[in-house]
């Protein structure tokens, strides 16, 4: 079948609560009709974290489960099955957020055949060609759509790359990787006499010889790459190996399987999380975990698992563990080296000058036994952190304040490498250059990445006792093309928060013209949940225990460390005794609340917590409010019971109040 079959309704997700009761009780709207559409429409709003733990046709009831109207959720199980429902349609960078698979996955399960929106997302985007669901940001084809007129699908990849449209007309990746990717030719050193990025050199001593690639791509060119490193964890793994079973048979030979690292890390604290709790969901996920270590096992892969509280008080410190992109960083990516994992966080290992980048479910199946990873090939954004941060401004503050500028928020880092560079980069630890690469995933960028250095080398022979010897090469040319610059006074820079609702609704602390109560404080994530992180932590809370100041009783304080790594190091500094002291709950590894899978979500929509997790889109963490700050302003608001930074804490007149 070669059109796309007028089989349905359109589906209009507006930023109207009448425009969406209307469309799910029957009436068909045009475009007109329904606008506003809504911008930034997340993966968290189409596919909840705990639908997540469905990954066969059970997901084609839930999606737009989570999507918001004011205060409303329109969408309850099979809406979009029972409102016929065929293709949906939204505003500006549809699908951002989370890089699961399932979101495209569920809608069309649901019967959605085809996707309009002003701008996607780049993972989101990817994630439907390889599962064959058509994407456009063509809004002429509406009239024509409403009309109930066939479409030739051929129109609808106008201006897709020839990679991503050979995909789509093959019925998705694994079909097409089986076709063109089970002999790809291994990576030819080629001089390049052009100034390159240290991306780009990167890609290029990676990249692989495909019958239906460019042997010299271009930006917008589809290509594949040979991974070093692939990693899965646990909501993924499920679903992974059921589309390899279907599609190879059982057992698959999987290709360099010494260099697949499977995570159990977003599940350790399921049975104290609400979201999960409440919606009957443990059992599930109780599977999900028995299904990702019965794959481990089949293929004796390397795997990290979480322990219980019973195991934690039987375990020996042996047991290494922790959030998977973090543990990535801390113990085996490496400078030059091509990262690949089933999170949008993967670009945390871009710290150490990788190109590390997030893929979804089908992508990562395909890897997994042909090695090649498709990419496609994006420009970059040099951004020049200059000055100097002053006392109590961090990494966070500068991705929160990069976030809130207007072509940030209006997409221009979509699909784009972000770069940073300059003296103040220069002088950040790994761990806070971490900060800026993870979260480049809310900046919209394909990854981060900073060129290694001698704090590099320090970092790597700290952590794993490996002396690693920089190559010339390793470091972006004089004269090397940017598609942008982006340039940063960071002196004058102050302790940022992020409204809830969006990480771009950033403002600096101090221009807050209103009061917030807290609720809860949650310190911890991939993000934040490093050792320089808990060495800010502890900075703040050491100050207020030396002064009698415990958080206040409407507060509640968890701490959650990111690796096992990180526990170890805040026992041997003797960190723990401080939290104890300001009555601070202390979390093993794990996503946790962060991904609303854990203690710290909130419970009510009258709850608000200040955290130093990456994103807070409706619903994220639980159904409360979320502002987003960096770890010295959660511990000051945690001791506080309202947000403020550490320095307006410190102030006499607040410290007398408390």
């Amino acid at each position: 079948m070669n059109v796309l079959e007028p089989n349905g309704r359109v589906l209009y997700l507006a930023d109207s609560t009448a425009s969406m009761e209307k469309q799910l009780q029957g009436e068909r709207l045009t475009l007109a009709e329904s606008e506003p559409l809504r911008d930034d429409v997340s993966t968290d709003e189409i596919t909840p974290v705990p639908i997540l733990t469905h990954y066969d046709d059970a997901l084609g009831r839930y999606p737009y489960t989570g999507y918001k109207v004011g205060s409303t959720l329109p969408f309850t199980p099979n809406s979009v099955r029972q409102g016929n429902f065929y293709v949906t349609v939204a505003g500006n960078r549809y699908g951002k957020g989370s890089s699961r698979e399932h979101s495209p996955s569920a809608e069309k399960l649901a019967g959605i055949r085809l996707v309009v929106a002003k701008s996607f997302e780049r993972i989101y985007r990817q994630n439907a060609d390889n599962i064959g669901l058509y994407t456009s940001t063509d809004f002429s084809l509406l009239p024509r759509l409403e009309a109930g007129e066939a479409i030739p699908l051929d129109e609808l990849v106008i201006g897709r790359d020839a990679l991503a449209a050979s995909i789509l007309k093959h019925g998705g990746l694994l079909k097409f990787g089986q076709q063109y990717l089970t002999n790809v030719t291994p990576p030819a050193n080629v001089e390049e006499q052009r100034p390159q990025t240290l991306f780009e050199k990167i890609v290029r001593r990676n990249m692989l010889s495909t019958p239906v690639t460019p042997s010299d791509p271009k930006p917008g060119d589809g290509i594949f790459v040979q991974a070093h490193w692939r990693f899965i964890h646990e909501y993924y793994t499920g679903m992974c190996a059921h589309m390899l079973h279907a599609t190879f048979g059982k057992p698959v030979e999987l290709k360099h399987a010494d260099h697949i690292v499977v995570f159990e890390d977003h599940t350790s604290y399921v049975t104290q999380s609400p979201a999960h709790v409440r919606n009957g969901l443990v059992e599930n996920v109780v599977q999900m975990r028995f299904a990702q270590r019965d794959f481990v096992k089949t293929y004796g892969l390397t795997f990290h698992r979480t322990l219980t509280n019973e195991e934690l008080l039987k375990d020996d410190g042996s047991n290494v563990a922790g959030i998977s992109h973090a543990m990535m960083a801390e113990r085996y990516a490496l400078p030059g080296q091509v990262v690949v994992g089933t999170d949008s966080h993967t670009p945390h290992s871009g710290a150490l000058g990788c190109v590390a980048f997030g893929v979804g479910t089908t992508d990562m199946a395909n890897a997994f036994v042909t090695g090649a990873v498709r990419m496609t090939l994006p420009e970059s954004i040099r951004v020049q952190l200059g000055g100097k941060l002053q006392a109590g401004v961090t990494a966070k503050d500068v991705v929160l304040q990069l976030l809130a500028q207007p072509a940030i928020k209006a997409g221009a880092g979509v699909g784009k490498v972000f770069e940073f560079t300059g003296p103040v980069v220069s002088a950040m630890s790994v761990d806070e250059r971490a900060t800026l690469t993870n979260m480049c995933a809310e900046l919209g960028g394909f990854t981060g990445i900073v060129a290694p250095d001698a704090e590099t080398v320090r970092f790597i022979l700290e952590r794993r006792g490996m002396e690693f010897q920089l190559e010339p090469w390793m470091r972006s040319d004089d004269g090397a093309s940017y598609s942008a610059e982006i340039e940063v006074d960071c002196s004058v820079l102050s302790p940022m928060v992020a409204r809830p609702g969006d990480p771009g609704n950033g403002l600096p602390l101090a221009t807050l013209d209103e009061t917030v109560k807290v609720d809860i404080a949650y310190g911890g994530s991939c993000t934040a949940g490093k050792r320089e992180d808990f060495d800010q932590y502890h900075a703040v809370f050491q100050w207020a225990a030396e002064r009698g100041m415990r958080i206040p009783e409407h507060v509640t304080l968890y701490l959650q460390f990111g690796t096992t790594d990180v526990r170890d190091y805040c026992q041997k500094k003797g960190y723990l005794k401080t939290f104890e002291a300001v009555g601070a709950r202390i979390l093993q590894p794990s996503c946790g609340a962060c991904a609303n899978c854990g203690p710290g979500s909130s419970t009510s929509p009258e709850q608000v917590t200040v955290s130093s997790i990456n994103r807070n889109f409706p619903g994220r963490s639980g159904p409360g409010q979320v502002w987003l700050v960096s770890p010295p302003t959660v511990a000051a608001s945690a001791i506080a019971g309202k947000l403020v930074s550490f320095e307006e804490l410190q102030r006499p007149q607040a410290a007398s109040s408390h």
